[in-house]
Order: structure tokens, then sequence, then C-alpha cells
């Protein structure tokens, strides 16, 4: 019986896919040739991160999200600056010994972090997979040359954005995940079954562009807007950017299934100082993320909680 791999990741992410997809080929080459790999998405919630079930493998990974203390846990990568659930977290992971867990905020992508560890520490840089972690890095990075080429999805990897971003479930992004491990991303784009799920996505991308245009209230260089009632549970974050190139912040309200979020992120073609630190603001509500981008995860239904706090940011933001 082979042995069998879990690896969570964070889930409707090109970088948490692509650090999925980097991650199993990189640990079945070196350390567990002809293993079965098995992959479970993970999403921020108010409740709890970790079910006690998803460490079931005889090796379980965790790439691109936060830090779980259960001792099953194998190998942990992550890059965001709220990595971890609580000062106790922190501290059990400075006291690992295994050699296996990792941690670094200073990348921009969790991808490029697990390809230069692997090859600064295990020797492992395959080139097929160059052009992966370089779009990793510029798609969580928010590296594009202006927001336009980020709305427009021209390319393989901005249109695989949309797929791993907007599906429903955790299906077609583990059947992009496999294809990542061994396909250039222009051949997954056109593969028919992606596409099909691609087409009336970018349909509803379309839309979503009108419907942030007619929500939003631009003011003191802060965009804000609310889609709980259109039901969009989450949209290109460069499209407020791309209808007002002059904001500098993004604060937004959505809903979902499993949680009520607030989003909150920078222009990265800003044309002023961004003085604010997005995730430490997210910090006091419970959230996290990066410095340039953070979100905040509300119970199902919270969305009068959620609004204060949206309102509250975007006022401090515009101060």
């Amino acid at each position: 019986m082979p042995l069998r791999v879990r690896v969570l990741y964070h889930d409707h992410c090109f970088d948490g896919a692509a650090s999925a997809a980097f991650f199993s080929r990189f640990v079945e080459e070196k350390f567990y040739p002809g293993a079965e790999f098995s992959f479970t998405g993970l999403a921020h919630k108010a409740s709890q991160l970790f079910e006690p079930g998803m460490f079931d493998g005889d090796i379980n990974a965790i790439v691109d999200f936060k830090y779980s203390t259960d001792p099953r846990l194998t190998w942990w990568f992550d890059h965001h600056q709220s990595a971890f659930l609580s000062p106790e977290d922190g501290e059990h992971f400075r006291h690992d010994t295994s050699g296996f867990k990792f941690f670094d905020p200073t990348f921009r992508s969790c991808t490029m972090y697990i390809a230069t560890v692997a090859r600064e520490k295990f020797g492992y840089d395959p080139g097929d997979l160059k052009e992966l972690v370089g779009w990793a890095d510029i798609i969580d990075g928010a590296l594009y040359k202006d927001a336009q080429e980020a709305v427009d999805l021209g390319t393989p990897a901005t249109q695989l954005t949309l797929v791993i971003e907007s599906s429903h479930g955790s299906g077609t992004v583990q059947q992009i995940i496999r294809m990542m491990r061994h396909r250039p991303l222009a051949e997954i784009a056109c593969d028919p079954e992606i596409q099909a799920v691609f087409q009336p996505l970018y349909q509803n991308h379309l839309r979503s562009i009108g419907i942030i245009r007619e929500q939003s209230q631009a003011k003191d260089g802060v965009v804000y807007f609310d889609l709980v009632e259109q039901g969009i549970e989450g949209y290109n974050k460069f499209i407020p950017y791309y209808l007002f190139p002059e904001s500098a912040y993004t604060v937004s309200v959505t809903t979902s299934p499993f949680r009520t979020k607030v989003s909150v992120g920078s222009n990265p073609w800003a044309k002023v100082p961004l003085k604010y630190n997005l995730a430490t603001i997210c910090e006091r509500y419970g959230g996290g993320g990066h410095p340039g981008v953070g979100a905040i995860s509300f119970e199902i239904g919270a969305v009068a909680q959620a609004r204060q706090a949206a309102q509250e940011i975007a006022a401090e933001l515009r101060s």
C-alpha cells in the first residue's frame, strides 16, 4: 500500500493551488516516491479552521495557510504575517525541531518560498515549474504592470486565477493542482473541462465590473462597496483600482455559504504613499493577511457586525 500524503492548502487562491502543486511534486521526488497524494482546501472562517479528521495521511502538510500544533503535522510552509492563531501557536512553532516547518513573511508568494527552500536546503530545482513559480509571485504579489492587465484576464495564468478563485467547491481547483504538477499553464487553461468552467465565470466577471462601479463609494482615497444584496461571493480584487485609479485602498463586504467577509486591499499602483499595515488592522477584528491586503471572516449571517467593522476600517483609512 503506497504512503498516503495529505496536503492542506489555501483554497480558491492561485498561490495556494500552486503551492500545493509545487510542494507535492517536490516531496514526491525527494522524499516519498510513489506516494498517493490527497488535497484538502482550507478557508479562513470565524469558527475552527482545522478539523481533527483533516490530518489523516501518513504524512500531513499545510501550505499557504495558518499553523497547526497538531502532532500529526509533518510539513508546514507559510508567508502570511498572521500565520499563527495565538501567541502559543507561534511559540510552539519556534520550538519545533523537525526541520520541515518554515515561515517567512518577507516572501510575496508561498510558492516562491517553497521553491527557494526546496532549492537551497534540499537541492531541488525543477526547470519546468519556473513558469508556475513566477506567476504565483506576480499574482500573489500584485506585480502586474497595471490594473487593466489584472482585470482583462488576457493570459493563461490570470484566466486560471479566475477559475481557481470563483469555481464552486474544491473539485476544479484540485484538478488544476494535479495538472500544475507537470503541465504548462497555457495547456491547462485550454483544457476543454477548464474552459467549460472558465467561460461562464468570465461572463460573471464582466458583469461584476459594472456592479462594483454602481455600488462603490469612492471618497478620500478609499473605495467602499457592499455586495451582500447582490449575492456576489468574490470578485477580482483589482477591479476597484481599474475603475478608480486614484484610490489607495478598498474595503468591501461579501457573503458566502460559510462566512461573511470583509476584504481590505491597497492599490499596487497608488499615486500616494501607503501608510497602513492592513494585516495589523484586520488582526484587531480577528482577521489577518499581508501588509498590503487583508481580510476578516465573520460567522454566517453576521452581516451587521461585518458592515460595522468595514465602515470603521474605511473611516480609519480615509483619515
